[in-house]
């Protein structure tokens, strides 16, 4: 079936023209490829001809534009291509701008990226009320924008916003405005609902509002604080391990001294240069991974998920608290929490129903709906309020001896087609199945923590799980709004494998008489989200230890115990010296990397994941690497590391090959 392809058409209302982007798929966004554009510069102009009152530009039902077609960025094999791909989208938006008659961008659903710009080149912007996405991503892509939004957005918003939707907001894991947000930021002129939509963006132009083209200035000392600011942020987060973010503050900058083509110019430089960088292809194919491969779940069977219309959870702590209110707010099914005590039992509920409550005050869910999701939860010392669910997650201490107990209570209880997941970080779910008499329904839904930002569920099969079951775990993560990536059983899986791996270097670092804060300026140099410290301290020492000691029963010798890691889970912190000579921040920096490449050659030859690529979306959804790294393994193979440790390209493996 091919994909479909991006039209302008224009209709007349009266005076008012309305150029509406359509693709003809309304499952799928407007994006600006090739074909797009040709459409665009046939209409123009037919547009130059016109005599209108007004021009409104909107997409079609649910969906502005989505920006460029990133499918065509890989065919884009030299310098000239992309100065000429950048230099074609300026000129057809500058004459968008150059209209003899006000613009206005109706926004009336996803604008990203060349959508904003789009936008921008408009004299006016209203959006709906009910859009969520509107953002300029590039820079998480290892480029910039390049078809003038560093040029016109600081003139609109000012540098100071203008920074934070180019620079800041793709780096805190791609934040995205929403319509209140946007008008906040001065980035819209209206916010209306989307049955008015197309009658508020026609009017607005005989309505008294000015366009903003060129309001925002400042005095050089000003704009030079501002810069200097968001520069020492910018550090702060990628710790110069990518060029875009830095380029487009250039960008920023440039424009409060640029003419409009000096700066058109600037941007497609910026472009071409980026584009040749490992950074962005090593974007690219994570944006591919994330945004493509993992939205098609990949090893997901064709049974047919068992409808889940209550949920238990076994276990009242931190974990299970988050776990039942995500339960609550996207199933919205009855849910049913069982702990030992009652106090902590009362304790848990409270903690929901507060979050709940405060999720509602923040205008993320309407005040009624809180008050019904808060009375579907319930909580016990017993068992029996389990008996009628359809799946039950176990969150309780992880012993592998407890867990077992749990479950063989559970089965005396539940129904036969109920679903029994945990939520283990590195125990087998295997041996936890052990001993049961329908091991076949048992499957692991690891999530991560914070578990209402962290998007990754590792999915784990056991030899026993079957069809449905594994069907119905994948269809509870997508329903909860989560990415589920396939993992065979195994110790540690692979988030938590790769991560502690990577931890045994920095600890066996520090104990040879690195300090902490060397181990973590080396590893941050990779462009980590945080720094080892402070991630084990998220984490908990306590866990980490356990995960640690999980994956040394195994895998001693690639996992060797930390007397330090077992002092700070005891809450002694206490380094344990080994008396070796200190390494330099260059050799912290290869052994972690060169740690990172041999793990990741284990778990395939293992068969834990069937292709590099769930090794890489699971970083990157699960422990936030940077697209930049491509997860891990395209930086790499970049840097010669996969040759040098695994003997070949670890991105390149997929089903049945090996490093």
């Amino acid at each position: 079936m091919p994909e479909p392809v991006t039209q302008f058409r224009l209709e007349r209302q009266g005076d008012v023209g309305v150029v509406t982007m359509d693709n003809g798929d309304a499952d799928r966004p407007n994006v600006f490829g090739r074909v797009a554009l040709e459409s665009l510069a046939g209409l123009l102009p037919e547009l130059e001809a016109e005599t209108l009152s007004a021009l409104v530009i909107t997409g079609q039902p649910g969906s502005f534009a989505a920006g460029a077609d990133l499918q065509e960025f890989p065919k884009i094999q030299t310098r000239e291509q992309a100065l000429t791909g950048s230099r074609v989208g300026q000129e057809l938006f500058a004459r968008i701008r150059a209209l003899p008659y006000p613009t206005v961008a109706a926004i009336n659903g996803a604008a990203l990226g060349g959508g904003v710009e789009l936008a921008l080149h408009c004299d006016f912007r209203v959006v709906a009320d009910d859009v969520r996405h509107i953002a300029s991503p590039e820079v998480l892509l290892g480029f910039v924008p390049a078809w003038g939004a560093t040029q016109l957005a600081p003139q609109i918003i000012g540098a100071e916003a203008a920074i934070k939707l180019i620079v800041h907001n793709p780096l805190r894991q791609n934040t995205m405005l929403d319509a209140s947000k946007a008008a906040a930021a001065g980035l819209v002129d209206a916010v209306t609902t989307p049955e008015n939509l197309l009658e508020e963006a026609a009017a607005l132009p005989a309505s008294g509002v000015r366009p903003r083209h060129g309001s925002v200035s400042m005095e050089r000392q000003e704009l030079d604080e501002i810069m200097r600011r968001a520069r020492s942020q910018v550090d702060d987060v990628v710790h110069g391990a990518a060029p875009a973010p830095y380029r487009a503050l250039d960008l920023i900058a440039g424009s409060a001294e640029w003419s409009i083509e000096d700066g058109y110019r600037a941007e497609q430089e910026a472009l071409a240069d980026l584009l040749e960088t490992p950074q962005a292809q090593a974007s690219l194919y994570a944006f591919d991974l994330v945004e493509r491969r993992a939205k098609r779940q990949v090893g997901r069977p064709d049974s047919e998920p068992r409808p889940i219309g209550k949920v238990g959870i076994a276990g009242a702590g931190l974990m299970a608290s988050q776990l039942a209110t995500l339960f609550l707010r996207r199933l919205q099914v009855p849910v049913v929490l069982r702990d030992l005590d009652e106090q902590t039992v009362a304790r848990a509920i409270e903690s929901v129903r507060d979050e709940l409550a405060s999720a509602a005050s923040r205008g993320r869910i309407p005040q009624e709906t809180a008050v019904a999701l808060a009375s579907l939860l319930s909580g016990s010392t017993e068992w029996k309020g389990f008996a009628d669910c359809d799946l039950v997650i176990e969150a309780v201490f992880e012993e592998i001896e407890v867990k077992r107990e749990v479950f063989g209570e559970l089965e005396e209880v539940i129904l036969p087609e109920c679903v029994l997941a945990t939520n283990t970080s590195a125990l087998s779910v295997t041996d936890m199945a052990a001993g049961l008499r329908h091991p076949e329904r048992v499957v692991g839904l690891h999530f991560f923590n914070p578990v209402a930002l962290m998007p990754l569920v590792e999915v784990v099969r056991t030899p026993q799980t079957d069809d449905a079951t594994l069907a119905t775990a994948f269809d509870v993560a997508t329903k909860l709004r989560k990415r589920p990536v396939l993992v065979n059983d195994a110790p540690g899986f692979v988030v938590n494998r790769l991560l502690t791996r990577m931890m045994t270097v920095v600890l066996g670092a520090i104990e040879n008489g690195n300090s902490v804060e060397e181990a973590d300026e080396a590893l941050l140099r990779l462009g980590l989200p945080m720094a080892p410290s402070v991630l084990l301290q998220m984490v908990g020492p306590r866990v980490a230890n356990h995960v640690l000691r999980t994956l040394n029963e195994v895998y001693p010798a690639r996992f060797p115990l930390s007397p330090t890691l077992a002092n700070y889970a005891t809450g002694k912190m206490e380094i344990a010296k080994q008396g070796k000579a200190p390494q330099s921040g260059d050799e912290i920096l290869e052994a972690a990397r060169e740690a990172l490449a041999d793990e990741t050659r284990h778990l395939l030859e293992e068969g834990v994941v069937a292709s590099a690529k769930d090794v890489d979306t699971a970083l990157l959804l699960g422990a936030g690497f940077p697209f930049f790294l491509g997860g891990i393994t395209k930086h790499l193979d970049q840097t010669g590391v996969s040759e040098r440790v695994a003997g070949g390209l670890l991105a390149e493996v997929g089903e049945g090959a090996r490093p």
